[in-house]
């Protein structure tokens, strides 16, 4: 105890989600298969809104069976009478299981009416529904047959040999698919594993294929923008083109770009997530050929492949539009600075040149004022002497003469110095 007493003090300064986080790593508790047994699982999508009111819901539902469910659980499993009941939260999407253990009818519902009145009850939209059936020996060739579709079935051995796997990945009459498995040497948590696994390759499959109708949806209106950036990039190179009606057309071009990268960037983004996903899942299945069938790798890749291709060829497609929009942006743009550079230089030159000539007519004007007031002057020294004459004064005629330059002079000096502005001093400290 005095060996371990000097670390207690070592829990109060754990981090925040320290213990969120250790949990996370043992939320996913499935419970353990062993054949014989049958399940089924349905997946449903669900809005933000409606993810409360599922939980809401299921707390309802489970209160009778002595299970209760918090608002922030991702994972419950438990015991409903004869069935096992699992429940998994994830980002989109929400996944309901019902195993019913020990033998019965192949891909019989009968005993999941259970199942079906509580999904009834929650919210969302089914995207995937499967019927899953555990046996122990092998299915002889009339019940295949009489279970799946030949031309369309897959048979596998995955988990190193140690179970097989048979499915046509069709949807079937009942709106389920079937998934049948064979124990071949599983021990322990290996089935439970192995149809964990099995169940999340199909749902990230079905949720990865998602984005394919969106890309193939989008890639009309992906065309038109194309040649109507085209267009408009022709008409910017075109020296006569108006730059306003231009600016309009690409303005209304980048806004419906826009809304379409925002309205399909998430799916996309999702639709490569889940792909990746789905090929880890394979990865980690190994699988093995059956020779004569289809495999589950084989099917996997060449039905997910070229969606992804297809889904990831569009994102590159829009976001090389996207670039392109800017560049033409910034060409219309570099046009529209140039011009306006150029009609400022032409403005600058003719304010130049209205001021040179303002100036010449400002000496003109100016000569004239000195002409002007040298006259006026003139004029009252001439009534000023023939008054002193009138008295009987006499003056001799050099002092007209005389005058004539001196006021001109002064008046031109006068003028001169009313046109010096004293320019003001520094401020005081």
């Amino acid at each position: 105890m005095a060996e371990t007493a000097g670390f207690t003090g070592l829990i109060e300064r754990s981090h925040r989600h320290r213990a969120s986080l250790s949990r996370e790593m043992h939320v996913r508790k499935t419970p353990r298969l062993a054949a014989p047994a049958r399940a089924i699982q349905l997946v449903l999508l669900v809005d933000p809104p409606e993810a409360a009111d599922v939980l809401t819901k299921l707390a309802i539902l489970l209160a009778p069976y002595g299970a209760s469910i918090a608002p922030s659980d991702r994972f419950l499993t438990c015991a409903l009478g004869d069935l096992i009941f699992t429940w998994e939260r994830h980002s989109e999407f929400m996944t309901y299981s019902f195993l019913a253990p020990g033998e019965g009818k192949l891909f019989d519902l009968a005993s999941f009416a259970r199942g079906a009145e509580w999904i009834a009850q929650l919210p969302g939209q089914v995207i995937r529904s499967t019927q899953i059936a555990l046996v122990a020996s092998t299915p002889d060739p009339a019940t295949i047959a009489a279970h799946f579709a030949a031309d369309d079935l897959v048979i596998s051995d995955v988990a190193e040999g140690r179970a097989r796997i048979w499915s046509d990945f069709r949807l079937h009459e009942d709106g389920f698919g079937r998934l049948l498995i064979q124990d071949k040497g599983l021990e322990g948590i290996e089935m439970a594993q192995l149809v964990q696994r099995l169940q999340e390759l199909g749902n990230y499959r079905k949720m990865a294929l998602l984005g394919l109708p969106e890309a193939q949806a989008a890639t009309p209106l992906l065309t038109a923008l194309e040649q109507q950036l085209t267009d408009i990039t022709a008409r910017v190179a075109q020296p006569d083109a108006d730059a306003d009606t231009v600016l309009e057309a690409l303005s209304a071009l980048s806004a419906q770009l826009a809304q379409t990268l925002a309205s399909t960037r998430y799916r996309m983004s999702a639709t490569s997530a889940y792909a990746q996903i789905c090929l880890d899942r394979i990865h980690s299945l190994k699988v093995a050929p059956v020779r004569g069938y289809g495999s589950l790798d084989d099917f996997t890749e060449r039905r997910l492949l070229p969606a992804m291709r297809t889904c990831d060829a569009f994102s590159r497609r829009l976001e090389d539009l996207s670039q392109r929009a800017a560049w033409t942006s910034a060409m219309l743009r570099t046009r529209v600075d140039t011009a306006l550079a150029r009609r400022n230089r032409d403005l600058l030159a003719s304010m130049d040149r209205r001021t040179g000539l303002q100036l010449r007519l400002q000496h003109t004007v100016e000569g004239l004022s000195v002409v002007a007031v040298s006259y006026y002057a003139l004029g009252l020294w001439h009534h000023l002497k023939e008054a002193l004459e009138h008295e009987g004064a006499h003056l001799p005629g050099w002092i007209d003469v005389a005058l004539i330059p001196a006021i001109v002079l002064a008046v031109w000096m006068g003028i001169r110095q009313l046109k010096k502005v004293k320019r003001p001093g520094p401020p005081a400290h």
